[in-house]
């Protein structure tokens, strides 16, 4: 499947010459997307914690989590486009140094400044699972590739997942910089895994990379997501928020306009707006909201104290042990994911995780009152991610040239990004705004968390809808990444 091509250094020449070990390959990117997921949730268990640790006040102390969301949006699509044009691997490679110096950045960190910059660092990490992917479909026989490509999607969830009761011990039991220690020492083993058993990219863009388009998708996104995330906390119709909201989605409609007059473009429009992709992304931003609504209502489910009625009083360590399965259930469904897609359809597994996902909050309707309840609504959602995300890759690349696949992919890792920032903000406002108070004990009420599992099952019943609306077969596309 390589080639030989002018860009290749002699070392480079000579380890295509070497066989292709793809297991070794399926493993190395497997564990550098649990790595790269393991930093989203890194610091989630210390949250409550970082205004005493750091002497400041709650909304700064978020900004520790805010910025990784933020960093991974906007480097994301920036290291795709990166890969396509020079390489694959080598991008992998700077986004896996990036999280080893962000590591070692907080690990000295006694601020909020320093950590800030580390976990921006750390965020950008992310972008190694999309590139991931691509790689997958550049090196692996195609017998091959649909379940490795379901595998290493589903880590975005898997890390997550079974990141936070890891995080949780290490906070509990020792100093909060071990975690960082932690991060590191992961991301220093992917690197060398991938060092030696990813071969080098051969497949790569024609043109020149897009720097004024990459600035302008960062300023776009970044004043996006910065309006989502804190509007809660700025006011919804601050100056700062109003600012952020449309000051951002002015840049990006110019970074549009200009993206398609451009020769070279960061991200190929014409292609993005394709059905079956614009389709995809848009369902993508449902099951990121979807998802990450487990993430930010159960905990809270179940470590509110039991006096006010609502809550079950679980500890930080179970609560994280209750959403474990998910996890696992998602690394679990990856090889069913993959059969059926190759039986089906990639769009008949993705219609049936998000419709899984809805059932799955109608069901918390009902159950949200004993502790093993979260971990059948946990474990429901689990499911239907692991299929949706084994899903995405497939469905983008089918419609995508194989020139494109980093890009494209990296597009997509955003709309899930997006689907979780808006889920954050907005599930964050019902519960805020929706209290009940008992023994001195304020905690959100039982309607506030049936509110939120409404929603959720609403945004995963809208997936379902433009589901349903993508081709079967994508349109014939020259030199598509996976051909129907």
């Amino acid at each position: 499947m390589q080639q030989d091509v002018p860009w290749l250094s002699d070392e480079e020449r000579a380890r295509l010459s070497a066989p292709v070990n793809q297991r070794a390959v399926v493993f190395t990117l497997a564990f550098t997307g649990l790595v790269a997921a393991f930093m989203m949730t890194l610091l989630t268990p210390l949250v409550p914690s970082l205004p005493a640790l750091l002497d400041v006040s709650p909304e700064d102390g978020q900004w520790a989590v805010t910025v990784t969301l933020l960093a991974a949006a906007v480097s994301t699509p920036i290291a795709g486009r990166l890969g396509d044009l020079y390489g694959k691997r080598r991008m992998v490679l700077v986004l896996l140094a990036l999280v080893i110096v962000g590591s070692v950045v907080a690990l000295f960190s006694s601020s909020l400044i320093p950590l800030i910059v580390g976990r921006a660092l750390q965020g950008a990490g992310i972008g190694v699972i999309p590139l991931g992917v691509s790689i997958l479909r550049d090196v692996l026989h195609r017998d091959r590739l649909g379940g490795a490509v379901a595998l290493v999607s589903a880590t975005l969830g898997v890390g997550g997942a079974v990141g936070l009761p890891v995080a949780a011990v290490i906070s509990q039991y020792l100093d909060w910089h071990a975690l960082f220690i932690v991060s590191g020492l992961l991301a220093a083993v992917g690197l060398v895994l991938v060092w030696r058993m990813i071969p080098v990219s051969t497949l790569r863009s024609e043109g020149r990379f897009d720097v004024l388009g990459a600035i302008g998708l960062a300023v776009g996104l970044t004043g996006v997501l910065l309006g989502v995330s804190k509007g809660g906390s700025w006011g919804w119709g601050s100056p700062l928020t109003l600012g952020s909201l449309i000051g951002g989605a002015v840049v990006l409609l110019a970074w549009g306009v200009f993206e398609l007059r451009t020769s070279s473009p960061l991200i190929d429009l014409r292609v993005a707006a394709s059905r079956t992709v614009l389709l995809t992304n848009l369902a993508s931003i449902t099951v990121g909201f979807a998802f990450f609504a487990s993430t930010v209502v159960l905990p809270q489910l179940l470590e509110a104290p039991t006096g006010t009625g609502v809550g079950l009083g679980q500890t930080m360590l179970v609560a994280s042990l209750c959403l474990m399965p998910s996890g696992l259930v998602m690394w679990a469904m990856s090889p069913v994911a993959a059969r059926l897609i190759k039986a089906r359809g990639a769009r008949s597994s993705f219609m049936l995780g998000i419709a899984i996902i809805a059932v799955g909050y109608v069901l918390a309707l009902f159950l949200m009152t004993e502790v093993w309840h979260t971990i059948v609504i946990a474990t429901a959602v689990g499911f239907g991610v692991g299929f949706a995300y084994s899903s995405m890759p497939t469905l983008i690349m089918a419609a995508v040239p194989a020139t494109e696949t980093a890009a494209s992919n990296g597009l997509n890792s955003v709309m899930r990004t997006l689907g979780s920032t808006i889920a954050s903000a907005v599930l964050g406002v019902v519960l805020a705004g929706n209290l009940v108070t008992a023994n001195g004990v304020t905690t959100p009420s039982a309607s506030a968390f049936q509110v939120t599992f409404v929603i959720s099952a609403i945004a995963a019943a809208v997936g379902v809808v433009l589901t349903v609306f993508i081709p079967r077969h994508s349109a014939a596309v020259r030199g598509a990444s996976l051909p129907d």
